[in-house]
């Protein structure tokens, strides 16, 4: 028993110095800034033993006495520290892990080490826009990279271009590429809050591996992916409403409005011979009861309550004082929606072993429009899947699907006008203030159903110019334009190799396969009462589209270390294809209000076709680089196309390229302050078949009834000769970093493009318009450069700040034997720059007549230009014009602020453009009315409007925009400056919000395409690339409030 005894408290004493010696470790990690380091490794060294760091940067552990802490940090040194009760960790900056890595084609690269050009958008600058669609969300990410405004339509996505315009005729958009596959899906079915980053990749060394298809630049939209570690659940909401993004355009009120068309009326009376004297009278009873009615019938649409015979004061032109309006309805206003709600849910949950990490998402979208009845929907889902199934063996799985619903304003073939009656910014925008939108009695009251619902006026007697027979609201009701898509998407892989020794050490075999399906279907009906289908007794219309693509390819690679060298070999093949199959139905005489096909009499119209288009492709890629320091990369690409001749269709496509990192060179240590410095240049050449349609070079038939029986017309000449369009890129910059704090990058690119595919025009008389041929060459150079910088960075307050810019300088070099092209007021020139505005010389206008003067010239018969003079003629003006400059700025950018300040956040974005013109057309169709019904700009208040008259805007006509050329002065500067985006956001205390088990909660209020500041209140300077303007559906602002929970 006494033995027992000796051994129990040997053993207990023993057991005691074992738990005094155990130290009960609290400690905290907080980066260079002071910030927690949220999820940081602690491990006691040498055992299993550890554990990570919560939301305020805080751990607890319990270690051995003497025993030593590692604790690592993605990004920052691995430390060691000696275990003590309270530990303090300021982590220290990796520079090599800070390398940033970029995904690039058919792999991933480190931005230091990376010989071509390419930015990186990161999801958290993505996810701060309030976008359905992620290409409006673009713009100012990148430099070098421009977008247009976009429709205001929601789900609807912008335009971009990578560096200038590289093509005349072919696509000039970038080709976007998911998870590694080229991208034919819609591109509003990709959930901007399931991107992880993309990579805009600009020149040839970055983006010749795509050969056919990245001759304008790639962006490389990479998803998502689960982490090892423990599950995590993310939901984020947001609530927010709309509004105009761009202001009105400044228009006459019904007073001015009709004191202008009178003084247009009585200046026509005086050029028909009427005495000044009667001149007035004259002009009212020509308003009151004339061919045009202005008032309509029986003066049915006189707003004013004084009668139109003794509405206007001759003396003065001024309506009498103490007249009162009826009825003042602002259709443009009418039509919009009062604070349209925007709506979004998302949930994630991630989380990954060792071997395999999964990521699922769900997303719900709902946008309503700015125009009444017009809405976007989509309903969203992802999962992402990869595995480490062996050591040699690993797969993954991605898929996405998404069903997008809209109802917009125009669909189908023949509303797509931006001057179709059913897009409310022409009609709407274009309507007299004088005309109401609803039904009026003989005192002006508004009309009511039986229903108490407001009956619309159709305006069956307004004159010409305001939509008699229409109306934009009533259209939209009534009317449908209904459009759905059902996405899905798949990205799947088996990846064999990647053992550490051995004989195939440093290999991997790789087999993908990706494809992309739509089916998308639009409806589109017409009443048979009102509108578009009166005459026809209502229309009934549906089409279908179905796209399948796939791409397949089979990649091998070698990665391998031989102290200072290093090589990475890729080689591999690939096949694409694509199908879109097309099918239309038309009916009309519709009965009984129904709207489908079967409810309609006659077949009006129906068509079907399918389009298949492939490339096959052989590509091989050798990186190499020596201690880090000098890098070498080289690419090739073999395409076959189907698009062109089978003796031409195989085109070669290649890129070399280098960077020298001079601040790993040994005279560099002593500068300290110099974290990076890297010079790099490419060179490379990449093609383009994009010119429109799959079969430029075949001679193709038109078929059509001859009598009653089939025949065919030649429709196009065949060309055999046609070939791919090339594009050889130079791309040079420097890239640094320095003072720690301090991240600059210049660039300098210039772009050949030599055998551009266009359209080659032909006399008419020779029954052709013209025929696909490969027939000019062009450049775009410029430099781009980014500035970063940490402008106040410590434990409690950061300020950073960026600012892009880029120029851009565009040049026809030749166009073969056709030196120049003109369409209406644009011009191809050889020597000048793509789509130049081609326009007539003002003379100022007539004091005597009021008449618009030109600068002209007689050519004589060697085509010389004589003495210039002064004309009023506006044929002698449209033969007398002149190169006038063109859209592209002399500068574009952004110019971002992030600040931080404990838990708040505070993020300003804007965009800028210097120089560039425009011709704004939409102004010019208020200020030079084409018909008398129309609105008008405030600028007519200083048109001509009497003898003696010094104005710059000319006399006034009924129609008068049919009679007055365009000329130079017409021209508005292009610049403008962009408030694109403003989030404030909060981060709950990680205290509070462990207590409820969340890893925490965010708060955001974000303000997106706040304003714009332009030279002429209204226009979009980003409508498009060539300098022009439409009445389209105007974009729209955004303010949101969003709530962003992690568990």
């Amino acid at each position: 028993m006494k033995r027992k005894l000796t051994v129990f408290l040997a053993l207990f004493f023993i057991g005691m110095g074992v738990m005094l010696a155990q130290t009960q470790v609290r400690g905290t990690v907080v980066d260079e800034n002071g910030d927690p380091a949220i999820g940081a490794t602690i491990q006691v060294k040498g055992t299993m033993q550890g554990t990570i760091t919560d939301a305020d940067g805080n751990f607890t552990i319990t270690a051995p006495a003497g025993s030593t802490l590692v604790i690592s940090y993605v990004g920052y040194t691995t430390q060691e520290v000696p275990v003590s009760p309270n530990v303090r960790v300021t982590l220290v900056t990796d520079s090599e892990l800070l390398e940033e890595v970029m995904v690039v084609a058919y792999g991933t690269a480190k931005k230091e080490s990376f010989t071509g050009s390419a930015s990186v958008v990161k999801s958290d600058k993505i996810e701060k826009r309030m976008v359905a669609n992620v290409t409006k969300a673009l713009d100012g990410m990148a430099a070098g990279v421009q977008t247009t405004s976009g429709s205001g339509q929601p789900g609807a996505g912008a335009a971009v271009i990578i560096r200038g315009f590289g093509s005349i005729n072919a696509s000039t958009t970038p080709l976007y590429v998911v998870d590694g596959v080229p991208y034919d899906g819609a591109i509003n079915a990709i959930n901007p809050n399931d991107i992880e980053s993309m990579t805009i990749i600009k020149d040839a060394s970055a983006g010749a591996l795509y050969g056919a298809r990245g001759a304008n630049g790639v962006v490389m939209i990479t998803t998502k992916k689960g982490k090892e570690g423990n599950v995590s659940i993310n939901f984020k909401t947001n609530w927010g409403v709309s509004s105009r993004a761009i202001p009105r355009y400044e228009t006459l009120n019904a007073y001015e409005w009709t004191e202008d068309v009178y003084f247009m009326y009585k200046n026509k009376m005086m050029a028909n011979g009427v005495p000044p004297a009667n001149a007035g009278a004259a002009a009212l009873q020509e308003m009151a009861t004339g061919p045009t009615k202005i008032f309509g019938e029986n003066m049915q649409y006189n707003p004013f309550s004084r009668s139109a015979l003794e509405l206007i004061d001759h003396a003065t032109g001024k309506i009498y004082d103490g007249t009162t309006l009826k009825w003042n309805e602002d259709w443009l206003d009418n039509s919009t929606a009062k604070n349209p709600l925007r709506q979004e849910y998302q949930m994630n949950v991630a989380g990954g072993t060792t071997k395999t990490n999964y990521m699922f998402s769900l997303g719900y979208l709902k946008e309503e429009g700015l125009v009444k009845f017009t809405n976007f929907e989509r309903y969203s889902g992802r999962a992402n899947i990869d595995s480490q199934v062996k050591d040699w063996l690993k797969t993954g799985l991605n898929v996405n699907f998404a069903a997008n619903k809209t109802n917009s304003t125009t669909l189908g073939s023949s509303q797509t006008s931006s001057s179709a009656y059913s897009n409310v910014f022409y009609t709407a925008m274009l309507m007299a203030p004088i005309y109401p939108m609803y039904l009026k009695d003989e005192n002006g009251n508004t009309v009511y159903d039986e229903n108490g619902k407001a009956e619309y006026d159709w305006g069956e007697n307004r004159p010409s110019g305001a939509s008699a027979g229409w109306n934009p609201l009533a259209n939209l009701e009534v009317d449908k334009y209904l459009g759905t898509t059902d996405n899905a998407s798949g990205r799947t892989y088996v990846e064999f190799g990647g053992l550490k020794d051995g004989v195939l050490q440093g290999f991997k075999l790789g087999i993908n396969f990706g494809f992309d399906y739509a089916f998308s279907k639009s409806k589109t009906y017409w009443n048979p009462n009102f509108g578009n289908a009166k005459s026809s007794n209502g229309l009934a219309a549906i089409s279908d589209g179905r796209t399948f693509s796939f791409t397949f390819n089979q990649l091998l690679n070698w990665d391998r270390r031989f102290n200072d060298h290093h090589f990475d070999i890729l080689a591999g093949h690939e096949l694409y294809k694509y199908n879109y199959q097309y099918l239309y139905g038309e009916k009309t005489g519709l009965v009984g209000g129904l709207t489908e096909l079967n409810a309609a009499t006659t077949i009006a119209e129906s068509s079907s076709y399918t389009d298949n288009y492939v490339i096959e492709s052989y590509l091989s890629r050798l990186n190499y680089d020596f201690a880090d320091k000098y890098y070498f990369s080289t690419s090739f690409r073999r395409d076959g196309t189907s698009r062109f001749f089978k003796d031409v269709r195989w085109g070669d496509f290649w890129s070399v390229g280098a960077s020298w990192r001079i601040s790993e060179e040994p005279f560099m240590q002593s500068y300290d302050w110099i974290n990076n410095l890297t010079l790099k240049a490419s060179y490379g050449v990449q093609g383009n078949d994009a010119i429109g349609s799959l079969f430029a070079w075949q001679a193709l038939y038109n078929l059509n009834p001859n009598q009653d029986l089939p025949g065919a017309t030649v429709g196009s000449l065949e060309n055999k000769d046609l070939k791919w369009e090339k594009n050889e890129n130079f791309n040079t910059g420097i890239e640094a970093r320095l003072f720690n704090r301090l991240n600059l990058s210049v660039e300098y690119y210039n772009r050949f493009t030599r055998d551009m595919l266009m359209n080659y025009p032909m006399a008419l008389s020779l029954g052709f318009d013209g025929y696909s041929k490969n027939i000019g060459n062009a450049k775009n150079n410029g430099i781009e450069f980014s500035i970063s910088t940490d402008i106040i960075k410590n434990s409690h307050f950061t300020w950073n700040t960026t600012l892009m810019g880029a120029t851009v300088r565009n040049k026809v070099l030749n166009l073969a034997d056709k030196p120049e092209i003109i369409t209406g007021n644009y011009i191809i020139k050889e020597g000048e720059a793509l789509n130049s505005f081609y326009l007539a010389h003002s003379a100022g206008v007539d004091p005597a007549t009021g008449k618009k003067l030109y600068w002209v010239w007689d050519e004589d018969e060697n085509g010389e230009r004589g003495e210039r003079y002064i004309s009023d003629s506006q044929a002698k003006a449209t033969q007398s014009r002149d190169i006038a400059g063109s859209r592209i700025p002399d500068l574009y950018g952004s110019w971002s602020n992030d600040f931080r300040y404990k838990n708040i956040d505070l993020s300003i974005m804007t965009t800028y453009s210097i120089g560039g013109k425009i011709l704004d057309g939409v102004y010019n169709s208020l200020l030079f009315n084409t018909y008398i019904g129309n609105a008008a700009h405030v600028d007519r208040k200083k048109s001509w409007r009497q003898p003696g008259d010094i104005v710059s805007i000319p006399r006034i006509d009924e129609g008068g925009a049919f009679s007055i050329a365009r000329t130079s002065d017409e021209l508005i500067n292009a610049s403008y400056f962009a408030i694109k985006n403003i989030t404030l956001g909060y981060s709950l205390p990680s205290a509070w919000m462990r207590s409820i088990g969340s890893q925490g909660v965010r708060v955001t209020l974000t303000a997106d395409n706040i304003h714009i500041f332009t030279a002429l209140k209204g226009m979009d300077p980003q409508y498009n690339f060539s300098g022009g303007t439409g009445f389209t559906y105007t974009p729209s602002r955004t303010v949101s409030l969003g709530l962003d929970f992690k568990f």
